[in-house]
């Protein structure tokens, strides 16, 4: 099944296209590589949940969190691309997760956005990834969401 019916199997509709938060693009073409820029868990321009994972969000939450920053994600792609079904792979993907100081399971967060790439993509949605601790992340989000995908 190609990806945009996918996602409207799985009940997902993408968002108008997030708003930069800054000086930067939200994607850039270099080939057939597409460069998405790192993705907030924004809902209706709010982030989802807010602090720090193991403090004042759970890892459940948390993993939510990953997941809406990956829809997202594949909001920007579709902008970058005009359609998911001409997305070839899902390259890699490194997620920042705002953590307490004794939280280590960063992993299971990113697991939130990767699971999401798998069931939109299939077997083209496996990547390589990076799961990185950090102490805060910009409006206080929990979790940050970047990504590099191949179009043909």
């Amino acid at each position: 099944m190609k990806p945009e019916a996918r996602l409207q199997e799985l009940g997902i509709s993408l968002p108008d296209l997030p708003r930069p938060l800054g000086s930067y693009v939200p994607f850039v073409r270099a080939g057939n590589l597409v460069f998405v820029s790192g993705m907030l868990p924004l809902v209706n321009g709010e982030i989802s949940s807010r602090g720090r994972v193991g403090e004042s969000v759970t890892l459940v939450q948390a993993e939510q969190a990953a997941r809406t920053a990956a829809i997202n994600g594949l909001a920007v792609l579709r902008s970058a691309l005009g359609s998911l079904d001409s997305v070839k792979r899902c390259v890699k993907i490194t997620g920042y997760v705002a953590s307490s100081p004794n939280f280590t399971d960063q992993p299971k967060v990113v697991n939130g956005a990767s699971d999401l790439l798998f069931a939109v993509f299939g077997e083209a949605g496996r990547h390589a990834r990076a799961a990185v601790g950090v102490d805060v992340l910009p409006l206080d989000a929990p979790v940050e969401i970047e990504f590099i995908f191949e179009s043909s």
